[in-house]
């Protein structure tokens, strides 16, 4: 085991240490490929003691005893697949059709508090949360579920907010700095500082090739863009109060963002920061939990504490972008219009209000509880998951719009179950 230490800067959220720890014997990912990338379908490996994998039998016993607690749940990089950290372990979920690829159960500690995967492959990043956290809250273990074992650990002075990856990239987010790894050598490449961040805000574009970093910037409502390719930052002054949630396309072109009032969702061109388009969730004041962009940019998905989750039709001309170029003509973006208000006619003299584009497609679920949401690999649907383990595929009318219609539903905490 070897231990590489990088001084600490001077800054309030700086590391007292940034240790790196990687077993000789086992390589660390490549700069494109993590070390024994195995798919999520291929059967698991044979497991420790402390862990516990999924079987058929194992379905049919959660429900004779108490469930755990959901303490995190994220889409991976295509929304194909969702992860779920509980305060025993973590587990990791097919999104279609619907089932627990795998399960891992720790005998003790157990608590999760952040587990984000690798689009489909073996690699995990672990952050400890709970009351009885498997990991400190200030480590990021690298887990190689081919091995049944970490494979590499950052650690950090302050908590760790959330952990963002990509095939050679790890972007580690605190309460007011980002840290920027190299996947291949964890090798520390960037810091960044930015505006107190108690959620971990930050989003990376996921196409291969050069990697878009967006996070909040250094004032109230400013989202700085890190653009590698061209190594230039951008400011982009968003919003007048606190950026609340963010979402960034695959190829990082586009930024969608919500602040704390959570009636306005806003569009950005991510090149020269110019406003594209904004969409109005409602009049009330709300908590956004999730943004989510469809893999063509041509709708947004948003979630709330309202119990709401709308979907708007973009009418952004996407240009020539890396995913719309490896299409055919007749798959390209044709943009559809959004709902207006029929008040808008009166826009010169009322307020803007009237004048806002309405989601074209929306269902209610529990209010107050929090949803993640993300767009389907079928047509017109989105796949929605909420902190009480609930699991909704919806469908919706991109054209006639109004109340979407559940098509699926599940308990992923007892996959046996629907919910009603």
């Amino acid at each position: 085991m070897t231990t590489i230490s990088t001084p600490p800067s001077n800054t309030l959220d700086s590391l007292s240490s940034i240790t790196l720890s990687m077993d000789k014997q086992t390589s660390s990912p490549s700069s494109s490929k993590p070390h024994h990338q195995q798919s999520l379908d291929d059967p698991p490996p044979p497991l420790t003691k402390s862990l516990t994998p999924t079987s058929p039998d194992s379905h049919h016993s959660t429900a004779a005893i108490e469930l755990p607690n959901l303490l995190y749940l994220s889409f991976n990089q295509d929304s194909g697949c969702f992860a779920a950290g509980t305060d025993r372990g973590f587990r990791i979920f097919n999104c279609d059709p619907f089932r627990e690829i795998f399960r891992r159960d720790y005998d003790t500690g157990g608590g999760i508090g952040v587990v984000q995967m690798l689009f489909r492959c073996n690699i995990l990043a672990l952050v400890g949360g709970g009351p009885d956290p498997q990991y400190p809250l200030n480590k990021v273990m690298i887990w190689d579920d081919h091995q049944s074992r970490c494979i590499g650990e950052l650690s950090f002075r302050s908590e760790v907010k959330s952990v963002r990856l990509r095939r050679d990239r790890i972007v580690v987010i605190l309460a007011q700095k980002i840290y920027v790894y190299n996947f291949a050598d964890l090798k520390l490449l960037q810091q960044i500082d930015t505006f107190t961040n108690p959620k971990g805000l930050c989003e990376v574009s996921h196409l291969a090739g050069s990697m878009v970093l967006v996070c909040p910037g250094l004032r109230k409502g400013e989202i700085r863009v890190e653009h590698y390719s061209s190594k230039q930052t951008k400011f982009i002054n968003a919003h007048d109060s606190r950026i609340k949630c963010l979402a960034l396309t695959h190829d990082g072109r586009l930024l969608a963002t919500a602040s704390r009032k959570g009636t306005l969702v806003r569009i950005f061109n991510t090149l020269d920061g110019s406003l594209l388009q904004e969409v109005r969730r409602g009049s009330d004041k709300a908590d956004i939990y999730s943004l989510a962009f469809s893999p063509t940019a041509e709708r947004l998905a948003v979630s709330s504490d309202r119990g709401t989750v709308h979907v708007f039709n973009l009418k952004v001309d996407y240009g020539q972008s890396a995913i719309e170029s490896s299409q055919t003509p007749s798959e390209h973006i044709k943009t559809t219009p959004s709902v207006v208000s029929h008040l808008s006619f009166m826009k010169v003299v009322l307020p803007k209000y009237f004048s806002s584009e309405w989601s074209v497609a929306r269902i209610h679920l529990n209010e107050g509880l929090q949803y993640v949401v993300g767009f389907g690999h079928q047509k017109n649907t989105v796949v929605i998951l909420g902190m009480d383990g609930s699991f909704y595929r919806c469908e919706f009318n991109p054209v006639g719009g109004g109340e979407m219609s559940v098509v699926e539903t599940h308990n992923f905490l007892k996959p046996d179950e629907t919910f009603s």
